[in-house]
């Protein structure tokens, strides 16, 4: 049995509103508890750089000053964030590091998350796993999602078939199937279109509990249109880039603002709906910050028909699970573990992924040599 490593956890989800840091004691295979957590909000200014930044990613170089001034500034605040629980948890092996999604491409064979690790490990002192999703797309997989094992290892006892929905600015599922088989996806928009639908008509960050959407109608008419988008016609595995449905908002500009919040949180629920897998669940479990929104997660209770719950409820701490998952990854990829299945992503079994950078040590810690069977 490999020993376990404590390890921490970095996710800045597609909703730009922050980092999120949790610590997690884990082999990769077995989860053996949790530690703090925290999350640091991007100010307003630099959510509006990092979200200019991913509006035109497709047309970025690498080297834009813009996006090099952003990642750096991104990556102070996931040092600022370990340095805060390094501070509470002395004893670190290794931080898992996803950084900011700004394109997602797998038909390009493309994903692109910026954040220097290199940075994070010199100033951290600590060994560093990123680049979590490039192996696979590479591969011909898509790249994500790539929670679905944190969420089995989690779920280990919990019987089937069931599904774990998390809805960021994305929203994707993890089914466990009676026979632990995993299936997963990306359903389709989440709180994104929601989010900038609320900064547009009230200036604020989000559709505060729903409040705006519960005001209004859902335009069934549109909610189709939209639904007409060749993406749901696909089999899965499939996964999105954020901006995949960036035209919806024009779709429900005539709408009031009440209105349009509620054709799209009807969008984001009809998706769930739809989304293809292999058996009803008995019941779905949400996490992200969807499952904060009132309209959301009524509406995917009267869509769905079976119990839907947030993920507290199995005592899991709905707030920190990706940040959770990606210092899991960590693990696995030290230890050469997969982050692909065909089921998943679609890429082929047994591939692991990320990349390790100890710029801040040296030597490297002889651990990592120990445990590693393979370094993507």
């Amino acid at each position: 049995m490999k020993p376990m490593l404590t390890v921490i956890g970095l996710m800045s989800g597609t909703s730009l509103d922050g980092v999120d840091a949790a610590v997690i004691h884990t082999d990769g295979e077995r989860i053996a508890g949790a530690g703090p957590d925290i999350s640091l909000p991007y100010a307003a200014a630099l959510r509006q750089r990092a979200r200019r930044i991913l509006d035109h990613a497709p047309a970025l170089s690498p080297d834009d000053p813009e996006l090099k001034a952003v990642e750096l500034e991104i990556t102070r605040h996931h040092i600022d964030a370990v340095r805060r629980l390094h501070a509470l948890v002395p004893d670190i092996d290794l931080i898992g590091f996803h950084g900011q999604t700004i394109l997602h491409a797998p038909d390009r064979r493309m994903t692109w998350q910026i954040g220097d690790a290199a940075v994070l490990s010199r100033a951290t002192g600590l060994a560093v796993v990123h680049d979590f999703r490039s192996a696979d797309v590479s591969a011909g997989g898509e790249g994500a999602p790539l929670a679905p094992w944190f969420h089995a290892a989690l779920l280990h006892d919990v019987p089937g078939p069931v599904a774990v929905l998390n809805i960021g600015g994305v929203a994707n599922v993890t089914f466990i199937d009676a026979d632990h088989t995993i299936h997963a996806c990306d359903t389709g928009p989440g709180n994104a279109l929601l989010d900038d639908w609320a900064m547009r008509h009230t200036g604020t960050a989000c559709d505060t509990d729903g409040r705006l959407a519960r005001a209004g109608t859902a335009n069934r008419a549109i909610v189709e249109r939209l639904l007409a988008d060749p993406y749901f016609a696909r089999p899965a595995p499939k996964s999105l880039d954020r901006q995949h449905f960036a035209t919806a908002l024009d779709r429900v500009a005539a709408c009031t603002p009440a209105d349009g919040a509620a054709t799209l949180a009807a969008f984001t629920i009809e998706a769930v709906r739809r989304t293809p897998l292999p058996a009803r669940p008995v019941r779905w479990y949400v996490c992200g910050g969807g499952r904060h929104n009132p309209v959301l997660m009524q509406g995917l209770q009267a869509a769905l028909g079976v119990p839907v719950m947030e993920v507290d409820h199995l005592g899991w701490n709905g707030d920190a699970l990706e940040a959770q998952c990606f210092g899991f990854l960590a693990a696995r990829s030290v230890r050469g573990l997969p982050l692909s299945a065909p089921t998943i992503t679609g890429g082929p079994g047994g591939l692991s992924g990320g990349r390790l950078t100890c710029a801040g040590l040296m030597p490297v810690p002889a651990w990592i040599y120990a445990s590693s069977r393979r370094r993507p």
